[in-house]
């Protein structure tokens, strides 16, 4: 089934979705929440445009990271190496590139096709020292990223009115180093 999951969301080669963000810690009495847009761009990343409560707009690669201020300059953002790693494997599992994923996380799967859940277990002990895991739900497309550490904190993220993302606009290509 994993096989048909990662077959099925790779036929959306660029898709847009609203996010909300709810990021729980621990030392901390109520959770953190931020929504905004995101970009997934097949082979090439992610764009996270955070638009409450502050506005904010990183592009992540397989192979950097930069913040994108109001007039479009982009600045290298230094990312944590869990940070890194949950971006690429989800590149890795949005493109169908089941090797990407599996290399670095032990994979298992519920549900049917039309609505199921991932969950990702890393195999490297330096990086389950930090991520417990992650779970990803979704259908046709994903709908949901549920990230896990060690520490206890959780991040769970829910994707809503998820489409084809259409026409890219300059900054967006720009970011995502695209032609």
């Amino acid at each position: 089934m994993l096989h048909s999951i990662l077959s099925e969301l790779s036929q959306h080669t660029a898709v847009r979705a609203g996010f909300t963000q709810q990021r729980q810690n621990p030392a901390l009495t109520q959770p953190q929440t931020s929504s905004g847009q995101l970009l997934f761009v097949t082979g090439h990343g992610m764009l996270w445009q955070v638009q409450q409560p502050y506005q904010q707009t990183l592009a992540l690669t397989g192979t950097r990271g930069v913040s994108i201020d109001n007039n479009g300059t982009m600045h290298p953002v230094r990312s944590e190496r869990g940070v890194s790693q949950i971006a690429q494997m989800l590149q890795g599992m949005l493109s169908g590139r089941l090797d990407t994923v599996t290399r670095q996380f032990t994979v298992s799967v519920d549900g049917s096709a039309a609505q199921w859940t991932l969950h990702f277990t890393p195999k490297q002990a330096r990086v389950a020292q930090v991520l417990k895991g992650i779970e990803l739900d979704g259908g046709a497309f994903l709908q949901r990223i549920r990230i896990t550490m060690q520490d206890g904190t959780q991040t769970d993220i829910r994707m809503t009115d998820t489409r084809d993302a259409g026409p890219l606009s300059a900054l967006e290509k720009h970011a995502l180093d695209l032609p």
